[in-house]
């Protein structure tokens, strides 16, 4: 049996619902506690943990997957298998979120290298924020800030290195990105022992099955029609699909059912389209996974 760390905090609400959709439901007594049960013989125990704390944790064998972003695997050097990227952040599926440097308006900086030596850096990143000014080549004291790391510049920070999704907030508070360290995105990490052991390998395996077919379905739809012998391949010239669509003759007719996956933001466009060409009957149904 595997043993699982979910994050708490920024990517709790999207990991709980992946995980929902996967028909692996979470379940604990309330939202505060860090124990909690999926029943699936494959997973024992489940914990709910920061994802700092979850890279070093995997690596040390406390826990045989863990989900994180790739920004704490790297921030605290962790050994671990990366087993998937989950491609979703606290906002939903999405693009990479960036690990910025970034200062005051005011500051007259424009770029990295105008970071004078001795300047005050501000982060939760200690080791990339430490790995990147030696890279540059610029002395500067690295602190660590416990949150709401924006709000020690001007008067304790000079600068700071934050995690950032859309950079809004950073403008918010009268800042300005001059360079982007790292685009991190979620992943699913297990310990390398773990990934080794042929058993375990094989449920992980299994997991990672469920999971990415749930993250493969969505934003698509599958979308299910009739079409006259005439107008089959004017319809089926319009239909994406991950290989070509599945045609088959209806029963002691001249029409042939025809379906395909289809992405969700096309459909507004394309069921006309098919209506034109001939397509009957057209149905637009959800779907919860896909598995290749």
């Amino acid at each position: 049996m595997l043993s699982l760390a979910l994050p708490k905090g920024s990517l709790e609400e999207q990991t709980l619902r992946l995980f929902e959709e996967a028909d692996l439901p979470v379940r604990r007594a309330s939202e505060r506690e860090y124990n909690a049960v999926i029943r699936d013989p494959r997973i024992g125990q489940v914990k709910i943990l920061r994802p700092q704390e979850i890279p070093q944790y995997v690596e040390q064998g406390y826990f045989d997957l863990g989900i994180t972003g790739l920004d704490w695997v790297l921030e605290t050097r962790s050994q671990v298998a990366e087993v998937l990227d989950l491609a979703y952040s606290k906002q939903g599926v999405g693009d990479p979120v960036k690990i910025v440097l970034a200062v005051s308006e005011a500051s007259g900086i424009d770029k990295p290298g105008d970071i004078r030596p001795g300047s005050r850096i501000s982060t939760e990143y200690l080791g990339l924020t430490r790995d990147y000014f030696a890279r540059l080549g610029v002395p500067v004291k690295v602190e660590l800030s416990y949150g709401a790391t924006e709000a020690k510049v001007p008067e304790m920070a000079d600068a700071i290195v934050d995690i950032t999704e859309t950079g809004a907030t950073l403008r918010r508070h009268g800042m300005r990105i001059v360079d982007v360290l790292l685009e991190s995105t979620t992943k699913l990490i297990a310990n390398q022992q773990s990934y080794a052991d042929a058993t375990k390998r094989r449920e992980i395996e299994e997991i990672v099955t469920l999971l990415k077919g749930v993250l493969d379905a969505r934003g698509k739809v599958l979308v299910k029609l009739n079409v006259s012998e005439e107008n089959l391949e004017k319809v089926v010239e319009v239909l994406p699909a991950a290989k070509s669509p599945t045609v088959s003759r209806l029963y002691g007719s001249p029409y042939f059912a025809v379906e395909s996956v289809v992405v969700k933001s096309e459909i507004n466009l394309l069921i006309p389209e098919l209506k034109r060409r001939g397509a009957e009957d057209i149905l637009e149904i959800p779907m919860s996974k896909i598995v290749a």
